[in-house]
């Protein structure tokens, strides 16, 4: 397949398909004239790419998991639930973190001065 039949059969710019072969996603053989030419299956692959990026995951993420995403059994692998729970840990903590802002910035939102320093009570007053 050519560069453009991939790219609209994935829903993806053809600037995206030559950017996933530059970081060694997706490979392309190239004909004498210098055309791209792809297998059928990098279509499947290119949607896998952009599932997983919907879902979080980034390109160099992709790339380190992609022999486990790219797998046509219908149950995820144990080393792909893995990868599933690592991330919705670190999203976990993430949230966390937010949380925390958002308490922060909601109590200096009711201060008198809110960008003020906070002093605590182990801070000395001198």
């Amino acid at each position: 397949m050519k560069i453009g039949q991939v790219a609209k059969a994935a829903g993806v710019s053809c600037d995206a398909l030559r950017f996933y072969e530059e970081r060694g996603l997706i490979r392309a053989t190239r004909s004498a004239n210098g055309y791209r030419h792809y297998h059928p299956d990098t279509v499947q692959l290119v949607q896998y790419i952009r599932t997983a990026q919907q879902l979080g995951f980034s390109l160099a993420e992709v790339g380190e998991n992609l022999p486990t995403l790219w797998q046509v059994d219908d149950e995820p692998t144990e080393r792909l639930a893995a990868v599933f729970a690592q991330k919705l840990a670190a999203i976990d903590e993430r949230i966390a973190q937010l949380q925390g802002l958002r308490a922060g910035l909601s109590a200096r939102a009711q201060a008198v001065c809110p960008l003020a320093p906070v002093l605590d009570a182990t801070t000395e007053r001198g």
